[in-house]
């Protein structure tokens, strides 16, 4: 069977992957001298893949049904090269203070970006294999791109290890699958569940999801995402933090809301169970902390458990809620970041809580955006973090789920202790700490930007709200 190519449908993705290529080969050419325009033409590459994402639009599936441009696609596609602009802005002056910038670091993020595009648009198992692989090699060889610091090494060959053995989980699972339903395709995995629940289809869903797991650090899966952010370069930790959880969280719901709605009694209640779990751990772990890395390292692993509540309630409203939340978590998580990138210690990164005491004194602006990203991944008003929660409360307790909400509320709870702790520190804890504060210009204006956005998106939620809300089209429930 010959299969039709809609190149079209996959322009945006053929962009990146170019700007990748581009950007190794401009540094190959012409070298050293060249580097400065190395973050330039990956920006170009990502706006320009933007804007054929406009275009390209809402389409049919392509290549035999494997692939799909709809509204979710477009959705989650967006919020991927927004990760990856706003990373290669993190890590420009952070590269050039610690001779890391070359072309390969660059092309190695975009990679990154195109597999949790593909991911985002997969309709075959197959497809998503390759989309959760070409997402995860990159971030396993940033994450270790420091070559003569011993934890950034660490880090990587940690990531690598775990995510090889995650990966063997989730080849198992799609075989298994394969020979329950005798396809790949998504859509005869939901006719297969019309069917009722076997063994062999039980068996491939549950391996399939360990490796999704894995990949969002859900809990007990989670393991490797407190050291691998600590020993990371802090912009690859920042944008791993965001870009692995759009593509785990754009495959589970391509898998579980969407092609196993017929089963959904089954596995609501077991994502609702990784939801709790990922929750409690996630917050209560965080309280120990005092490493800031580690502390929005296990803050990230918490708000998988709230992302997850999206899927696990399998309606409609925790599809575009999950869509809105995604959003939210990009610029606040990524603000958080940019925020610590700016501070050293002896050229290092400033990385214990206690050196942010009295910040506010020294820079109160820097504090106060600090203390806006804060509150926003507390959930308070008014920021998008407040608005974001809220849907996906709503949408547990509209699915019946009212342990999971009741978990995620008073969970949110604790977690206001240490994020608010953050900003107390800044601004009454006392004798400021001889923390050196960089220029950085361009990551200043990235701040500011994440600030004024969060802000906005707990103000006036409305605009964002209508462009997720056509995502409830993706399930009937």
């Amino acid at each position: 069977m010959t299969v039709p190519l809609d190149l079209a449908s996959v322009l945006p993705e053929i962009i990146v992957a170019g700007a990748a290529m581009i950007v190794l080969l401009w540094d190959v050419l012409v070298g050293p001298r060249g580097r400065l325009g190395l973050a330039p033409l990956a920006i170009l590459g990502v706006v320009a893949a933007s804007g054929a994402l406009v275009w390209a639009g809402i389409r049919p599936p392509a290549f035999g049904g494997m692939y799909v441009r709809d509204l979710a696609t477009q959705v989650l596609q967006v919020i991927a090269l927004l990760a990856a602009v706003i990373a290669v802005v993190l890590s420009l002056d952070y590269l050039r203070r610690f001779g890391l910038e070359r072309g390969e670091y660059y092309a190695l993020l975009l990679m990154a970006a195109l597999g949790a595009m593909v991911m985002a648009a997969a309709r075959d198992l197959i497809v998503l294999f390759l989309g959760l692989e070409t997402l995860s090699v990159p971030l396993y060889v940033l994450a270790a791109s420091r070559r003569g610091n011993v934890r950034s090494q660490e880090a990587g060959m940690k990531y690598f290890l775990l995510g090889a053995f995650s990966t063997a989980f989730f080849l198992y699972g799609v075989a298994l699958l394969f020979g329950a339903t005798g396809s790949t395709g998504l859509a005869a995995l939901a006719q297969a569940a019309a069917g009722g629940l076997t063994p062999l289809l039980g068996a491939g869903t549950a391996l399939l999801l360990i490796g999704l797991a894995f990949k969002a650090a859900l809990v007990p899966f989670h393991a490797w995402a407190p050291d691998v952010y600590e020993g990371a370069p802090l912009p690859v930790t920042a944008f791993m933090a965001v870009i692995a959880k759009v593509g785990a969280f754009a495959a589970l719901v391509r898998v579980f809301p969407v092609a196993l709605a017929a089963l959904a009694d089954q596995w609501t209640v077991l994502l609702g169970a990784l939801s709790i779990a990922t929750m409690v751990l996630g917050n209560l772990v965080a309280l120990l902390q005092r490493s800031m890395k580690r502390l929005l390292a296990y803050s990230s692993i918490a708000h998988a458990g709230y992302l997850l509540i999206g899927v696990a309630a399998g309606t409609a409203e925790g599809i575009w809620a999950l869509a809105f939340y995604l959003v939210v978590y990009l610029f606040m998580t990524l603000g958080a970041f940019g925020v610590v990138l700016l501070l050293t210690r002896a050229g290092e990164e400033a990385d214990q809580i206690e050196e942010y005491v009295g910040l506010g004194a020294r820079a109160p602006w820097l504090a106060g955006a600090m203390a806006v990203f804060m509150v926003s991944l507390a959930g308070l008003p008014p920021t998008g973090g407040f608005v974001g929660k809220l849907y996906l409360f709503n949408a547990a307790l509209g699915a019946g789920q009212t342990a999971v909400a009741l978990v995620a509320a008073l969970t949110t709870v604790v977690s206001v202790y240490y994020y608010l702790r953050i900003p107390y520190l800044m601004f009454v804890g006392g004798r400021a700490s001889p923390l050196a504060l960089l220029r950085a210009p361009a990551v200043r204006l990235a701040i500011i930007a994440a600030v004024v956005i969060v802000l906005l998106l707990g103000i006036f939620p409305g605009p964002l709200t209508e462009a997720v809300q056509p995502l409830a089209a993706l399930v009937r429930r």
